[in-house]
């Protein structure tokens, strides 16, 4: 049987797809660049990264947006892809019968919103030291959240939808997963959608595995807020759990309404952070709630060092920070 790994497995490195002209980022490449940077910087001040890029002059932009780093840890790729959401099209990193295993699932667009058939095809393309094995069901990386006792986290909306996998009930997806993953245990949420959110609630908007025992989740604290009641009702849900299963949980504030130009709301979230060896990645906005966030975070995360990153402009295509980044395990490169 596979496991797949917790995100806080030791890590070779992370990888992200650059924005380009060619992507939906055009309107406002300058800002996603600066924090792809910013993202890239903090990355590779502790491990390694892999950049997927367009082609040759694409890579040599990129490594001038870069500028003085540690060479031994940039590694490129170039190919095409349709955009820039790694967690969801990556792979995920599994060990079966102790050896590190990537799979492969469908990425179908979340219910073919997007055109995604090169994003499809990503993983097959790269370069691994890790076997692949592809696997006939959608399932996006930021759809599901693991602990290293195999309970998993995950959302009804999404996992359910009928734009995913509408001939497989509950059982059949519990069941598949229980193969592919090694899920011992499934926690399903039934509340918490983000307005702006494109994925249908993936989890890693919601609520985030920090340890075996501990949960960060997004708390809303202002009842005239249009997200109140949906997330009062999943806090609700992970307090049960938390007494079920002697759990920590950590709120996470949820951060003032962002809008954009045509005045839509974006999903601003600061439960959509990555962990990667001895620091934690959290997304910030520019929001009086930012330093709220990282006090939070660091009681879930006591051994390693937050580190704020502006991601306002990621949330102007309706993500963040966790959402443009796949963590890869040692002995997958």
């Amino acid at each position: 049987m596979s496991r797949l790994l917790p995100e806080w497995h030791p890590q070779w490195g992370v990888m992200i797809a650059w924005p380009h002209p060619d992507t939906d980022w055009a309107c406002l490449l300058d800002r996603a660049e600066a924090t792809y940077r910013a993202l890239a910087r903090a990355i590779l001040a502790r491990e390694n990264l892999l950049i997927l890029c367009h082609d040759t002059a694409h890579e040599q932009h990129i490594r001038s947006c870069l500028g003085e780093i540690e060479p031994g840890r940039l590694h490129f790729r170039q190919l095409a892809y349709n955009d820039t959401w790694a967690r969801d099209f990556g792979p995920l990193s599994v060990i079966r019968n102790g050896d590190l295993l990537l799979k492969d699932f469908i990425f179908n667009g979340w219910g073919n919103k997007f055109e995604a058939s090169l994003d499809n095809q990503t993983t097959t393309k790269l370069d691994w030291q890790a076997p692949v094995e592809a696997v006939s069901l959608v399932l996006e990386g930021g759809s599901v959240e693991i602990n290293s006792r195999g309970q998993l986290l995950t959302t009804r909306y999404c996992l359910m939808n009928p734009n995913r996998n509408p001939t497989l009930d509950q059982a059949a997806i519990e069941s598949a997963l229980c193969e592919h993953l090694g899920v011992t245990e499934f926690w399903w949420l039934d509340h918490g959608d983000l307005e702006g959110d494109d994925t249908d609630a993936h989890i890693d908007t919601l609520a985030r595995f920090c340890d075996d025992n501990t949960v960060a989740y997004v708390q809303c604290q202002d009842q005239s807020d249009s997200h109140f009641a949906e997330l009062e009702r999943m806090e609700q849900q992970l307090k049960a759990l938390a007494e079920a299963h002697q759990l920590k949980l950590v709120p996470l504030p949820l951060p003032p309404a962002q809008f954009d130009d045509a005045g839509a709301r974006l999903p601003a979230t600061y439960a959509n952070f990555l962990i990667i060896n001895g620091a934690v990645l959290l997304p910030v906005y520019g929001c009086e709630t930012d330093a709220l966030a990282v006090a939070q975070l660091q009681q879930a995360f006591p051994q390693h060092e937050i580190v704020p990153v502006d991601c306002l402009s990621l949330t102007w295509q309706h993500g963040s920070l966790h959402c443009v980044t796949m963590q890869l395990p040692q002995g997958v490169r």
